[in-house]
């Protein structure tokens, strides 16, 4: 094979290489036609002319993590604080971000520590450790809004550190020392003040138990007595009638004056084994009496035996 078809094949291969272009996925190639843009090649394979287009720029349309450096941020209390952050952007056109910005990747990370120094302006040093969702919020709308002519998607922004002098640092952590200490004080008094509440609680509830209990033991015992009251009354109220029933039937009134009769002298008697001193009766005539009577009761046929 003579040199010349050497160089024919050659330049074949060189002609199919640069014909043929395989993109690969989440990817985009701008072409641009004699220095002009052309076309945005997407993933797969794709047809170029060699020699007259060429492929410009390479963007990848996946999600990219961009960290932006720490920086020094002033706070509306005149306190400086020490903040970086990490920006999540993505590629939305190819050709914007070409054409758009020489370096957008530059000019994003600019914006964002410019935004981030002017929301930090206006807030107080304790509001920013509160709101950084609306920190976040605040940088991403702010560099979205400019990123668009750059082909570029913003879709977050997170504050990695944001770092306080350390004199500020010793006061706040002096701060929530005694506030915790505080919340300790607190907590123990109200312990202390639900403790003495349940005590008295307690000793009023068994106050009321106790006089609860006294009061119906009371009322049982009235009931007691009242009902053994009333069992006495019954009782003797049928032994009278009893007696009475007796008195009427034959020889009952002669048997009561011997069962009187016996009751006087046995008085008697008692009365002279307890006592030194003798005791008779005014008229002796009545114990006679008493037993002339007993004893003609007993004599009596009609007496019930």
């Amino acid at each position: 094979m003579s040199g010349f078809a050497l160089v024919l094949l050659f330049l074949a291969i060189v002609f199919v290489f640069k014909t043929i272009n395989v993109v690969p996925q989440q990817h985009a190639w701008v072409v641009e036609r004699l220095g002009k843009f052309h076309a945005t090649l997407g993933p797969g394979l794709n047809i170029v002319i060699p020699f007259i287009d060429r492929i410009a720029y390479k963007h990848s349309l996946k999600e990219i993590p961009l960290d932006v450096p720490p920086q020094v941020c002033i706070t509306r209390d005149n306190t400086q604080l020490q903040i970086d952050g990490i920006l999540y952007f993505q590629v939305t056109d190819p050709m914007r971000a070409s054409y758009g910005s020489s370096n957008y990747i530059t000019a994003i990370t600019q914006l964002a520590q410019t935004t981030l120094r002017s929301v930090i302006g206006r807030m107080e040093l304790d509001k920013t450790f509160e709101e950084r969702d609306h920190i976040n919020t605040t940088i991403v709308a702010a560099i979205d809004e400019s990123a668009t002519n750059w082909g570029v998607k913003v879709l977050r922004y997170e504050i990695k550190d944001l770092t306080p002098p350390k004199e500020i640092l010793h006061s706040m952590q002096a701060q929530i020392t005694a506030e915790r200490e505080k919340r300790a004080l607190i907590a123990a008094s109200d312990g202390r003040k639900q403790e003495q509440i349940n005590i008295a609680t307690g000793e009023r509830e068994a106050a009321i138990a106790r006089s609860e209990g006294e009061k119906q033991a009371a009322i049982n015992r009235a009931e007691g007595q009242a009902a053994a009251m009333v069992k006495i009354a019954n009782a003797n109220a049928e032994a009278l009638r009893t007696v009475a029933a007796a008195i009427k039937e034959q020889g009952g009134a002669e048997a009561v004056n011997l069962k009187v009769a016996e009751q006087y002298v046995a008085a008697f008697a008692n009365l002279a084994k307890t006592n030194n001193t003798l005791i008779i009766p005014g008229d002796l005539s009545d114990i006679s009496s008493m037993i002339a009577s007993a004893m003609q009761i007993a004599k009596t046929p009609n007496l019930p035996k």
